[in-house]
């Protein structure tokens, strides 16, 4: 029932186009950080020259009426806290630019994997993937291995919903059974069996989520969810992986 419906507002609106950035990050909203940053902050600082890195925004897309999302662990939102611009060591890019994609559900419902590192987190019908119900997840491969500063991530940002149970994963294992680091963890009671998370589930919106990298030495991304507040589907519009390219 709901793949007709979707494969319907995918024909209906697929000549909508994708990459319409209207939300650019202004530079003033991240001077103001290094200055009042805390001193104790300093030795987890990268070494070497930094630059600001302002993250591209797709246009705010809700429409319809909101389904209520109901989560034990959904955050209210907040937006003096999303992140538009963060300092990083010269050089940093989104490694995860047109880089290979492979996934759980090799057969997306609507859209192609390479959709997710195309460079565009539009929310347009026609700009995102959709998987099958259940837990699912995408991998992203970065080519070689390098320090992850910032992952950011973009759901299906044109209803006002919350992914569920979203773990974001490095590693230098393409099948991440070693060596692994999850940097995101929203399944509040271990329902994946990868551990019980303390991040909290959010309201998806045209800003994504930005999570700190730490640094972590890793060549693979992979992000789960378990379907959303609104279906039981798995969506995802962009993944950005910022750091220096590997050598």
């Amino acid at each position: 029932m709901k793949y007709t419906t979707s494969a319907l507002l995918l024909l209906s609106l697929a000549l909508t186009s994708c990459g319409d950035k209207k939300d650019a990050a202004k530079p003033a909203d991240a001077a103001a950080k290094p200055a009042a940053a805390a001193p104790a902050a300093a030795p987890a600082a990268p070494a070497g020259d930094q630059e600001e890195i302002k993250i591209e925004f797709p246009k705010p897309m809700f429409i319809g009426t909101p389904v209520p999302a109901k989560l034990p662990n959904l955050e209210t939102p907040d937006p003096s806290k999303i992140i538009k611009t963060f300092m990083a060591p010269k050089g940093t890019v989104n490694l995860a630019k047109d880089k290979p994609v492979t996934s759980s559900d090799p057969a997306p419902i609507i859209g192609d994997l390479p959709l997710v590192t195309d460079g565009d987190a539009d929310g347009s019908d026609g700009c995102f993937v959709e998987l099958a119900p259940g837990p699912q997840w995408v991998q992203i491969d970065l080519g070689a291995s390098t320090s992850v500063g910032k992952v950011a991530m973009w759901h299906y940002h044109k209803q006002a919903q919350a992914y569920v149970d979203v773990v974001v994963q490095l590693s230098d294992d393409a099948e991440f059974k070693t060596g692994v680091t999850t940097i995101f963890n929203s399944d509040h009671d271990d329902t994946l069996k990868m551990g019980a998370g303390s991040d909290p589930a959010y309201i998806e919106t045209n800003h994504g989520r930005v999570i700190d990298g730490k640094n972590t030495k890793a060549r693979y991304v992979r992000l789960t969810s378990n379907g959303n507040t609104s279906n039981e589907m798995n969506h995802y519009c962009e993944v950005a992986v910022y750091g220096v390219p590997g050598k």
